[in-house]
This record gives C-alpha cells, structure tokens and sequence, in this order.
C-alpha cells in the first residue's frame, strides 16, 4: 500500500469523528470516500493532507522508498469543499498562478492551461474573468488547479459539486484521465452511480466507522443484503404460510399477490426458489442486485440501527 492508516481516532470536544479507523490506498488507483455528511470524511481528508493530526493510531504515506505521516504538500493535489479561486481574475490568471505557487514554470503553466480548459470546452473562456463563469464551470477550474501541477496524488472533496449531468460526464473522464497519467485519486462524493463508474475501490463510514471497505463486489460479499428477489403470485398470499416458509429470510409484502426477498451473499438462491412454488403458483419472478446506491442506503440504516441498540 502506498498510503496505510492503522487505528486512527480523532475527536472534537465531545465528537469522536474518526474511531480507530484502518485502510489502504493503492498507488495509480482511484479510491473514493463514501458516507452521509458528519460521518467523518472531512476529519479525515484533513489529516490525510497533514492539516491535523490524529489523536492515536498512524498514518503512513511511501513515495520513492520515503515514508510521511500524511500526504506531503510538494505531491499533493487538493479541491478543498470551500472553494477558494479570485473571481475578479481571468481563468488563465487563476490556473497559471496556482501553478507557480506549486512550482510549475509559467510557460509550461499556460501550455497545460490551455490542454485542460480544451477537455474541459474552456478554451474560448480563457482571458474572461472566473466570475463571468457559471458556478459549473468554476468548478471546472477549480479542478485544473489542483492538478495542473501534476501531483502524484490527487484529494478532491465533491468534484461533481455544481454539476450537470453532461459535465458530471467529463469530471469522470478527467478522472480517468488522471489514473492513466499514474495520479492517485482520493475522491469525496455523494453521487453513487458516478463513484461506481470510477473507483477502484471505497471506503464507507458511518459515525466515523468504517462499514464496507473495499471493490464493490467484496462490499457486496459484505452486505448483509446483496440482492433482491420480486416474486409475483397468481393467488393471494397467506400470511401464515409466508411466516412459516420463510422464517428465516428477511422479506416485505408488497401487496396481496407480491412479495419482495432480500438475499445476502451467503443465503442459497435455489433454497429460495425451491420455496416460494409453496407458496402459491407464481407468475412472475425478478431478480436484481442492488447498485451501490441502495447498497449504501442499506448499509448506513443498519449500521445506524445497530449503533442505537449498544
């Protein structure tokens, strides 16, 4: 691992925000940080990027055989959640002079200007000033400038922030253009589908907790739900019969003739399927497995649940 953090905690007076927490980044991956707001991505992006430190634990970044207690500042790209650009200046004013703050030569700071504002259909907004842009596209901006110096790592907390669908579209592109280029990208999102194109791997807090760590298909192997089954009968169903079938499953009824089965990975679907003809003829049956959306919506309910119940 590039990046290890073992048992790290941090509170705030009376907030525990992180609690011993441990994962691990891959170098040239894209890994993003998922979870609802205070579950503790903030706390932790800080102090990956050295702005605090934790209370216990460790943290340990390897570049070129060097070890750090955070991300050091010289290899480290940064779209904070406040955003932070001049308006009154011009686009190119802006890019160029983030660069040369991180030492980029101004000549080859306004070559890489121009090549990402052109991904970005930018271009022609090159001398206007930044205010003149809608708050997409100084979000756009404010994406070139933490990679125009090309750092070897990348954090960004909610780039799809401000947003259409279309350029949601390109941030993802950009993204991908990034892990081809050898940057590790640490992304911060609330946009399932966008994350589920793109990373690599994730990591799901709750309360400062980790959840599910890991692909989506190992978060799926951890789910305690990883599929649905729909199961439609020509009859009304008994409530008895379903109570006494499948006892052992968990399950909604959806109306009189529809039935809805929840199936965690370790649960035999023919197990399922040799029982529900029991229950009546069936008509029509679906089976889907759930996206990373609804595996995070049931993942934080549960995790939430069983918190309360300590």
């Amino acid at each position: 691992m590039e990046l290890d953090v073992q048992q790290i905690s941090k509170q705030y007076a009376q907030v525990q925000a992180i609690k011993q927490l441990s994962f691990g980044v891959q170098k040239g991956e894209i890994f993003a940080l998922l979870g609802p707001n205070g579950a503790g991505k903030s706390s932790l992006i800080r102090m990956l990027s050295g702005f605090t430190q934790p209370d216990s634990g460790q943290i340990q970044v390897t570049i070129n055989n060097n070890y750090y207690p955070s991300i050091p500042s010289h290899a480290l790209g940064y779209l904070p959640e406040e955003r932070g650009l001049y308006p009154e200046k011009s686009v190119l004013k802006n890019i160029v002079y983030f660069a040369q703050l991180n030492g980029v030569d101004k000549k080859v700071a306004i070559e890489q200007a121009k090549y990402w504002l052109e991904r970005f259909d930018l271009l022609d907004r090159i001398d206007g000033q930044l205010k003149s842009l809608s708050k997409g596209n100084q979000q756009k901006v404010q994406l070139i400038t933490a990679v125009i110096h090309q750092p070897s790592w990348v954090i960004l907390d909610e780039p799809f922030s401000g947003l259409d669908p279309v350029n949601q579209e390109k941030v993802v592109q950009f993204l991908a253009e990034l892990k081809t280029k050898g940057m590790t990208v640490i992304l911060s999102a609330h946009q399932m589908a966008m994350v589920e194109k793109l990373a690599d791997r994730m990591l799901l807090l709750n309360k400062g907790q980790c959840v599910f760590y890991g692909t989506l298909d190992a978060i799926r192997q951890q789910a305690i739900v990883s599929g649905v089954l729909t199961a439609k009968f020509s009859d009304t169903l008994n409530d008895k019969k379903v109570v006494s079938l499948l006892e052992h499953t968990s399950y909604q009824i959806l109306d009189e003739h529809t039935l809805r089965i929840e199936l965690s990975h370790h649960q035999a679907l023919n197990e399922v399927l040799l029982i529900l003809p029991q229950l009546g003829e069936l008509v029509g049956l679906q089976s889907e497995k759930l996206d990373l959306h609804q595996l995070y919506l049931s993942a934080i309910a549960k995790h939430g649940a069983a918190i309360n119940d300590k």
